[in-house]
Formats: structure tokens, sequence, C-alpha cells
């Protein structure tokens, strides 16, 4: 290969080929780690419960309790939710609101060991979208009957 140009002038043209291999390199690790991605499912792994008992709270019938099964059932204040997503769990909540006539009531939320993390995700979305001040996330020891 023939650089032409005048003697003593400074060549500045890149040169693509590590550039090139470098990305092809990237590309074939993308494509081998991809399909592996996709395979994982992320679990909930709830925290345990402690041995010391909770202190009942002052009104502890104006709260909001939200369980996730494993089965990706939401359950708000032991009613299903219809559709298990953000809308839906954000349409039960505000019930419950409307109920108890506050919007600044506490959610506690429980979950199955078995649970989704996307179910989980979408009721902590739903409290943001409420503007729940105060949600705790409750360890189980056993899930509610059914």
């Amino acid at each position: 290969m023939a650089i032409g140009g005048k003697a003593g002038e400074v060549f500045t043209d890149i040169n693509v080929t590590p550039l090139t291999d470098v990305f092809l390199v990237l590309l074939v690790i993308m494509m081998l780690i991809a399909p592996q991605i996709n395979q994982t499912v992320l679990k909930v792994i709830p925290p345990s419960a402690s041995q010391s008992p909770q202190k009942p709270q002052k009104d502890d019938k104006e709260k909001i309790n939200v369980f996730v099964t494993s089965t990706g059932e939401i359950k708000v204040n032991d009613k299903p939710v219809a559709t298990a997503d953000t809308q839906g769990v954000m349409a039960a909540i505000k019930e419950v609101q409307k109920q108890f006539g506050k919007d600044d009531l506490p959610l506690f939320l429980g979950a199955d060991s078995n649970a989704l993390e996307k179910y989980v995700v979408a009721v902590m979305d739903a409290a943001a979208g409420c503007d729940i001040k105060r949600l705790q996330v409750m360890p189980l020891t056993n899930s509610p009957k059914k």
C-alpha cells in the first residue's frame, strides 16, 4: 500500500481494521450471551420473620394489604385484582382509598417465596402512582388460604 503525499507530511488517517476486529469480537460475545439472559427468572426472596412480635398499629383496619402469590395472582385486602399489572393494582388501591376516605393509608406488601419479581414491582409501582407514602414489605411464613 503506497502512501501518497509530500515528504515529512504527517499521516492522519485512522486504521479501522483493529476497531472492526474489536466490534466483531463484541458482537460474537453478545450473540452467545443473549439467549442465556432471556432464560433467567428473577425470584423474590422475602425477608425472614424476626422473633420479636410486632407492635399493633392504632388503626389496624385502615390499611391496605396486598399479597402476591406464586401463580401471579395479586390480592388487595383479600379481593383478587382483575389484571395483575400496575394499572389493575392502582385501580384496586384507589378503590380501597375511596372506601376509607383517606389517601394516606399504609400499604403492607407480602409475597410468596416463589412469586415473580415483576408482580411485586408492579405493586410497588402502583403504590407510587397512588401516592402511598408508607410501604412495608412483610415477611411471610405461610401464604393466605385461597
